[in-house]
């Protein structure tokens, strides 16, 4: 690495004449350092060489490592920890659409959410639509609902607005309405719904029933980036995740990501040297019927571990076969799955075994990962389990205990991200408080000793700000505060933390070089904004780093540290959203009342209970008009 000696005034620290190639190539000091490694588990400095951590210790004991080419960071006294690892991140498909979306993340009132969709309906080009696509719910918002589909229209008359509120429904404008070509005679496709008012036309409400294909399938009809702005794009989001502190994720695919096609871009990046979060990604088979067909010929053209340690291929799902696939929409009763699925997944788990390569699997219930179970067990009976491949469940809300112990005898891994905190609300009014309890049940996976991972099964339901994740494996609170867990089925904070570091780590079988902060090991850290460990339960949401290292390059950096990272192109097009908002909006970033939001809502309320139509107390954070 190039640059002056030293980034920040550093006392104390003089270069030493020793060799060159003995000199290391960043120095992070006078840090909190949680190194997630036992045998070791706390430092003052970190030293980085070659993209992997040379040495830790006090500032004095490496002091003889700062040479002519050695950039000294001070952390003044701040935590330093490894870097964020999401392990269930559609980082590939959010890269390329990042530009183009309006990001309510974190928004605290409907007032001010609704006021950005004003603002960008005036800058944004005819033929483009507004798209706000995950990461809110409306129990985030002061107000406790949802915005109307009139108040849409109010905000953007003329330009289309798709609203995607987690897996249960969308929101469209009449502009989107017609963009999208919906009439009277559209004809609603299996599983989901298009809502119609009493003249029998689409009024703008998509609902997801079971299904969240119709969602995506509609999101899908928007212009899409040309090749140069899903690089841009893609370069911002990922520049977007290392502000939180990620500096690996694992990619889940999912629906409308076609192998190899939409994989070209992070290719090219990788190719290129310009990606600043490693990615391990899988394959997933876009079209019913064919998924034997599709798994086949990719076992014949890649195989797992090709790549390297920015880009690699870690093995297929998180759907094998479409049958399989359950779908978590809490405001829906539990889909029942085809009583013969299990023929033509058996065939899938067999044929990926037989050829060396692991997978992951989407299941939400019990009822599913039982019945997954079944097959896995049958075909343990010819030895194919555990075969050294690693395999594991996403999601697993409703996981039994039976069959965390079967998932363990078979030598599985469990991959769990914070739904519940943007959909805790809709179960618990499906399900009751005593089920909520243990959904997903965390401490039970880890007092069994299994293999656990987190994430945030961004961008379409949950937020891809770890912080809000890692506060919910903490507090057991949703994003608008409802308590779902006991204490038994929380974890502290550090054990949290490994879970966003070595748990990401051993699921793509690289644990002995990632997730901890050990000689030998990646050089990827975070700076943080505020003491994680220490912090006060409710900042955490609100932790951001100051300063993200990745292989020891510098690649976000912010406060004292602002432009000592690598530089982006400007976002692109000049339209998005993104270039006018940005990504996250943090409380500090909004000058927005939340009080006069709050009072909106009650005026709200009080309007609703004099007409009859709301009963005469607090509403939930789910407005009636949208209840089914």
């Amino acid at each position: 690495m190039t640059g002056p000696s030293t980034s920040m005034p550093v006392a104390g620290l003089v270069p030493t004449p020793h060799r060159e190639h003995e000199h290391a190539d960043l120095l992070v000091r006078n840090a909190k350092v949680f190194t997630g490694d036992p045998d070791r588990p706390a430092a003052r400095a970190v030293a980085i060489r070659d993209g992997r951590v040379a040495a830790l210790g006090d500032d004095h004991d490496l002091a003889h490592l700062v040479g002519p080419g050695t950039k000294v960071v001070d952390a003044l006294g701040r935590r330093v920890i490894p870097g964020l690892n999401d392990s269930h991140l559609h980082v590939i498909r959010g890269g390329l659409n990042y530009v183009l979306e309006l990001r309510w993340d974190g928004v605290r009132s409907l007032r001010h959410a609704l006021a950005m969709l004003r603002e960008q309906a005036g800058r944004t080009p005819k033929g483009q639509w507004i798209r706000v696509v995950g990461g809110w719910t409306a129990e985030q918002f002061a107000e406790r609902r949802m915005p109307t589909v009139a108040e849409l229209n109010a905000a953007a008359p003329d330009t289309p607005v798709f609203v995607l509120h987690l897996y249960q429904s969308a929101l469209m404008n009449r502009a989107a309405v017609q963009a999208a070509g919906f009439t009277r005679d559209t004809p609603d496709p299996r599983g989901g719904q298009i809502v119609r008012g009493r003249d029998g036309e689409p009024n703008g409400v998509l609902l997801a029933a079971p299904s969240a294909l119709i969602l995506y399938s509609t999101l899908a009809k928007a212009p899409a980036l040309d090749e140069a702005d899903k690089r841009t794009s893609t370069r911002h989001f990922l520049r977007e995740l290392n502000r939180f502190g990620l500096t690996s994720a694992v990619d889940a695919a999912g629906g409308f990501q076609n192998f190899p096609g939409n994989y070209a871009t992070v290719v090219d990046l990788a190719r290129s040297g310009e990606l600043t979060l490693r990615i391990a990604y899988h394959l997933f088979p876009q079209t019913a019927g064919q998924e034997l067909a599709d798994l086949k010929r990719w076992t014949e053209m890649v195989k797992p571990g090709d790549g390297d340690e920015w880009l690699r291929l870690n093995g297929a799902g998180e759907n094998l076969t479409w049958a399989a696939a359950d779908f978590e929409n809490f405001s829906e009763p539990r889909p029942e799955l085809a009583a013969d699925y299990e023929t033509q997944f058996e065939s899938a788990v067999r044929l990926l075994l037989e050829n060396g390569w692991g997978f992951r699997l989407h299941a939400t219930y019990d009822e599913t990962i039982s019945r997954d179970l079944a097959v896995f067990e049958k075909l343990a009976a010819e030895g194919l389990f555990p075969g050294g491949n690693r395999w594991l469940f996403d999601h697993a809300e409703t996981v039994s205990a039976d069959s965390l112990d079967r998932i363990g005898a078979l030598g599985g891994a469990l991959s769990v991200q914070n739904r519940m905190s943007f959909q805790g609300a809709a179960f618990l009014d499906r399900y009751g408080a005593e089920a909520a309890a243990h959904t997903p049940p965390v401490r039970a996976m880890l007092d069994r000793g299994l293999t656990v991972a987190a994430g945030t099964d961004a961008t379409r339901v949950s937020s891809y700000n770890p912080w809000v994740a890692l506060h919910w494996l903490v507090t057991g609170r949703t994003v608008g505060g409802t308590a779902l867990y006991p204490a038994g089925n929380l974890i502290d904070r550090a054990t949290a933390l490994g879970l966003y570091t070595r748990g990401g780590a051993e699921l793509t079988g690289e644990q002995d070089v990632k997730g901890v902060l050990r000689e030998g090991c990646y050089g990827d850290l975070a700076i943080l904004s505020d003491d994680y460990l220490t912090v006060p339960e409710a900042v955490i949401p609100d932790i951001e780093s100051v300063l993200t290292v990745v292989g020891g390059r510098i690649v976000y950096a912010t406060a004292e540290y602002e432009g000592l990272d690598e530089a982006v192109p400007p976002v692109s097009p000049e339209w998005s959203p993104v270039a006018h908002f940005g990504g996250y909006r943090s409380g500090a970033q909004q000058a927005v009342s939340v009080a006069e939001a709050v009072a909106e809502s009650e005026q709200h309320r009080r309007w609703r209970v004099a007409r009859g139509s709301a009963p005469g107390r607090t509403p939930s954070f789910v407005d009636p008009c949208f209840e089914h």
